[in-house]
């Protein structure tokens, strides 16, 4: 049985829906000032936006495409303590559409130089060891075992890198995977077991490839590491069956990504707030600018999820896929209070 010392999963990540005015507004209730937000209007086809402290406030990367990192004042205008100052721009805040943010928590600040192999050169992070998160913008030095230290004090279970400098694939290394994936892209998955060795120090470059180490380019890398009972990276095998393979979390989820990395198929995105009963079945592609969906995918219960049916992007008999899953509540907390199924 799964114990943590997170009883609030929402002090670190929470979901937030909001509705567009065309103008400028506060978006509140997020419960913390957020470091990584995540956007997506869920009644139109605008892009993916990801914004983070660590870049500013006025740099976006949209997770469907591979394009370099835009210069915007007008989508998040501030972090703020309870949420975010939204600016007026049509793929977040156009009047009268909907929109979910996904919201992650870092928090602890500081910068430095690389090591390893090559040229040391800056990087600048934001971490938060309790929950397993960090943001580290680094700069590449062209060179094969160039070190980026992550600051989570243990080896991270999951890694996005982006190079924001230039047109580059979204580099993804998900625990589960031996490989890499291109999170911008339906493909299935490259089988690479050396291409982004790690430890509770370090990521480690292994050669000059400009997805994550042209010289003098710059990068981001969003880091997860597993903390019981909050957040949980794995691989699973589908059984094709509308009685689905359950995938054992040791909480109930309150956001789940799955991909399946042996032929190609999207990458599907779904939460507990825009969904708040099962079956779970309003999603998101992430490679697609596609407006909100709806699908039979999973139930979300009290400790993992199941799935529901028998699409191949998500339970193919035989299929293997890989997910990442954040809480909204332990299936038991170092309070001993236990989380209640749907």
């Amino acid at each position: 049985m799964a114990y943590t010392t997170i009883n609030k999963s929402s002090d670190y990540f929470n979901t937030k829906l909001y509705t567009g005015n065309g103008s400028t507004q506060s978006i509140t209730g997020v419960g913390f000032q957020p470091d990584w937000i995540w956007q997506k209007e869920r009644s139109g086809t605008s892009y993916h936006v990801a914004t983070d402290a660590v870049r500013g406030n006025t740099k976006q990367l949209f997770p469907n495409v591979s394009a370099a990192e835009a210069t915007d004042s007008n989508y998040i205008t501030s972090f703020d303590s309870d949420g975010f100052g939204q600016g007026q721009n049509n793929d977040t805040n156009e009047s009268g559409q909907t929109y979910v943010s996904w919201n992650w928590k870092a928090g602890t600040t500081g910068s430095g130089t690389t090591t390893g192999s090559g040229t040391g050169k800056a990087y600048s992070y934001s971490v938060n060891t309790t929950s397993g998160f960090s943001i580290v913008k680094y700069v590449g030095n062209g060179t094969g075992g160039h070190t980026i230290p992550h600051h989570l004090g243990v080896t991270p279970s999951s890694v996005i890198i982006k190079n924001v400098s230039a047109t580059q694939s979204w580099m993804c290394k998900m625990k589960g995977y031996d490989g890499y994936l291109y999170m911008e892209t339906a493909d299935a998955g490259t089988s690479n077991s050396t291409w982004l060795p790690t430890d509770s120090t370090n990521l480690t470059l292994a050669n000059n490839w400009s997805a994550y180490n042209s010289n003098d380019a710059t990068y981001i890398a969003y880091c997860f590491a597993e903390k019981t009972g909050y957040s949980k990276f794995g691989s699973y095998v589908g059984n094709g069956s509308n009685d689905g393979t359950f995938v054992y979390t040791g909480f109930k989820p309150a956001f789940v990504i799955v991909k399946r990395t042996d032929a190609t198929q999207s990458w599907y995105l779904l939460d507990n707030k825009r969904n708040t009963f099962n079956p779970e079945d309003k999603y998101f592609k992430v490679d697609e600018t596609s407006a909100e969906d709806t699908h039979t995918f999973f139930d979300f219960i009290s400790n993992g999820f199941k799935t529901r049916g028998t699409g191949i992007g998500y339970n193919a008999s035989g299929g293997s896929y890989i997910y990442m899953a954040f809480a909204e509540a332990p299936l038991v907390g170092s309070n001993g209070v236990t989380a209640k199924a749907r």
